[in-house]
Order: C-alpha cells, then structure tokens, then sequence
C-alpha cells in the first residue's frame, strides 16, 4: 500500500465527523423532523461510502455499488433541490415591502 493514500485516508477519516449532524440545544428529546432528515441524509452517504470502500477492496459486489451510488446520488439531489427552494423562499422574503 502507498504510504501516501494511507495519510489520506486517515486524514480523511478524521475530518469524517465534522458532517454528522448536531443535536440543537433545547431542543424535543426525540429530535425534530429536519434533524432526522439531516441523520438519513447522513447514514445514506455513509453507506454508500462504505460499499464504495467495500467494492475497492473486493468486498462487495458491483451491483451492490451501483445500487449504493444511485441512493446517494437521489439523497445529494433532494438535499440541492431543498436547499434551492429554501434560498428561493429566502429571496422572495428579501422582495417583500416592509
């Protein structure tokens, strides 16, 4: 194995946390329904990361990869498709008069 991939990989591995979603402050003890969606979102990524990881090494079979990617794909397209109506929705507040 190349020493530098290696580096990568946990260098990789050790920023990973930093897109887990956040429990809010004050927040219901079962979470709201945007937190769960944010927890979904996050485990489908995961997954699909993992079977990636799984297909280089021989691990998993091609279909399986496949499958995991097109989930992760349609999860990172809703998740553009919100955040675009929630701009949008932003800039229509900015529009109203006051």
């Amino acid at each position: 194995m190349d020493v530098r991939s290696s580096l990568a990989a946990q260098a990789y591995a050790a920023t990973r946390p930093a897109t887990e979603p956040k429990a809010m402050p004050g927040g219901p003890a079962g979470g709201t329904d945007l937190q769960k969606m944010a927890g979904d979102f996050a485990a489908t990524l995961q997954q699909g990361e993992a079977t990636a990881k799984a297909a280089m090494t021989g691990g998993a079979d091609p279909h399986a990869l496949v499958q995991a990617l097109a989930q992760t794909e349609l999860a990172v397209e809703t998740a553009v498709t919100v955040r675009d109506k929630v701009v949008e929705a932003y800039q229509e507040i900015l529009r109203m008069p006051v």
